[in-house]
């Protein structure tokens, strides 16, 4: 069975020098229960209020859409088996990601 994860970020990294391009591992990092990769669209659980960036690794090729009631299609962003990727989402933005299989 083909799953997409989800990981939540409240912050992005920060260094001595300001913000660094990666997501900041904290207590308030959160790991949703993956969604099924399938023939029709399925939605995430929605976001917390404070999550930021949103970490999405998938086990097949799938195509994902966010938002507060998202509706993925063949035609959305594109993922490949194995892909890993970052994405921003507004602050309190009750997002979620849709996920459906693609080829």
């Amino acid at each position: 069975m083909a799953l997409l994860y989800i990981c939540e970020y409240s912050d992005e990294a920060q260094t001595v020098r300001g913000a660094a391009p990666a997501a900041q591992e904290n207590a308030q990092t959160l790991d949703q229960t993956p969604v099924v990769i399938g023939a029709g669209s399925l939605q995430s659980a929605a976001f917390a209020a404070t999550t930021v960036i949103v970490r999405i690794h998938t086990d097949a090729i799938c195509s994902i859409d966010f938002g507060t009631s998202p509706t993925a299609t063949p035609g959305t962003k594109r993922m490949n088996a194995g892909d890993t990727e970052y994405f921003g989402v507004p602050l309190n933005g009750a997002y979620k990601v849709a996920v459906i299989a693609n080829t």
